[in-house]
């Protein structure tokens, strides 16, 4: 079980962190509210104390004998501040200690993790941007906002990200030192990430298609840790089983044919691709215009064929991108077959790196966690086991390790 200190500033998206205490809650974290007292104008001290069954801090000067200013912030594994608004940010910026909340923020030696929301005006001014550099250079992990609906008729960048977004942040710097390092330094700004999530859908009908059993949550969980990183993620999403990240740009797809062509697009700029999605191997030869009818007692023959190889499409395309990762979702009896089965795989799709897993007896699909072995051409790069946030990790992980030796001086290659 993790500390959690929730900060909660005076923003009308106050509200929505209620849900993100309940989703903290209920994955079994101790967490302890600490609204400023303008938040409380928004959502009232007894719904906190409602949510998380803790008491809510709101004063400096409350429970002294306890020095709640110095230890609150000590004792925590990690600090969550939703909404971070535009004044919580400069204060924090500045070193300000005028309220309980900031005096936790000086004092934390754990991972601080803020989710700004404020209007579009309010983000975009030089002093807000000027804030926000100085606090990631310090190194507190400052999400970027959503673009959409605002306060009243506005819209724009500036929104809350979407509280499982900010959930699942949360969740893959909880004890894990290695992207805690990815996320802070922001080891993908300035780079196009561009990475596929789902199963695709090959029509038979107008209502029916072929599929497969991928949920598209490893995918989605990569999306969202290569923005965190500060990548500019574009996702190619087919059928997935949850919402889209907020803080990237989406494709939507149906077939392997429309992935292939959006991959296409966009990996020729990209400086990372992560084929994470679920393409179907086979098509119908020829698809209904009207839906099919049962004939008596008779069956359906189907005439498949093969459908676009996308992930060794794209790493034959010229200009190829520049770092491209496949998966391998394999049944396979042992560890020693699963390398076996990805190694002629990678040597047939010609990418970089390819991601293997043991999908046996249905095993990872639509789960929480994930059990990957990542391979090149020669050797065992990298393994992992554990929850998808944190996985997603170690494949950029590997996939910026390539990127550095394929950007070495020709004399240090040598």
């Amino acid at each position: 079980m993790s500390r959690i200190l929730l900060g909660v500033a005076g923003g009308i998206a106050a509200y929505k962190a209620c849900e993100l205490l309940r989703r903290f809650s209920e994955g079994g974290h101790e967490v302890t509210v600490v609204p400023t007292r303008n938040a409380l104008t928004f959502v009232g001290e007894a719904t906190w104390a409602a949510l998380s069954g803790r008491p809510v801090r709101t004063e400096v000067w409350s429970d002294v004998h306890e020095v709640p200013h110095v230890r609150l912030g000590q004792e925590a594994d990690l600090v969550v501040v939703a909404p971070a608004t535009a004044d919580l940010l400069a204060r924090a910026a500045g070193g300000r200690a005028d309220d309980l909340l900031t005096n936790v923020l000086l004092t934390a030696r754990c991972p601080v993790l803020m989710a700004p929301a404020m209007h579009t005006e309010m983000w975009r001014h030089p002093a807000t941007v000027a804030n926000v550099a100085t606090l990631r250079e310090r190194g507190t992990i400052v999400m970027d906002p959503a673009d959409g609906r605002l306060t009243g008729a506005d819209s724009g960048p500036g929104r809350l990200p979407d509280p499982d977004d900010i959930h699942q942040a949360a969740s893959s710097l909880l004890g894990d030192d290695a992207t805690v390092t990815g996320v802070r330094t922001r080891d993908l700004a300035g780079l196009k990430v561009v990475v596929s999530a789902g199963g695709t859908h090959e029509a038979l009908d107008p209502v029916r298609f072929l599929g497969n059993a991928s949920s598209g949550r490893q995918g989605l969980a990569l999306a969202r840790a290569a923005a965190l990183r500060g990548g500019r993620v574009t996702l190619a999403a087919a059928n997935v089983s949850e919402p889209t990240p907020s803080s990237v740009e989406v494709r939507r797809v149906v077939s392997t044919g429309d992935l292939g062509a959006v991959m296409r697009e966009e990996a020729r700029d990209a400086d990372i691709v992560v084929m994470a999605a679920a393409p179907a191997d086979f098509t119908p030869a020829a698809s209904s215009q009207t839906k099919l009818k049962k004939q008596g007692d008779a069956g359906l023959t189907l005439e498949l064929r093969q459908t676009m190889d996308v992930l060794a499409t794209i790493s034959s395309d010229h200009p190829r991108a520049g770092v491209i990762v496949g998966f391998a979702a394999e049944t396979a009896e042992s560890p020693e077959a699963l390398l076996e089965l990805g190694r002629a795989k990678l040597a047939r799709k010609g990418c970089d790196l390819l991601v293997c897993n043991n999908v046996s007896g249905g095993a990872v699909f639509g789960a929480a966690g994930n059990a990957v072995t990542i391979i090149d051409r020669d050797r065992i790069v990298a393994s992992a086991t554990a929850d998808k946030n944190v996985v997603a990790h170690r494949i950029l992980d590997a996939a910026l390790g390539v990127r550095a030796r394929q950007h070495r001086p020709a004399a240090e290659k040598e």
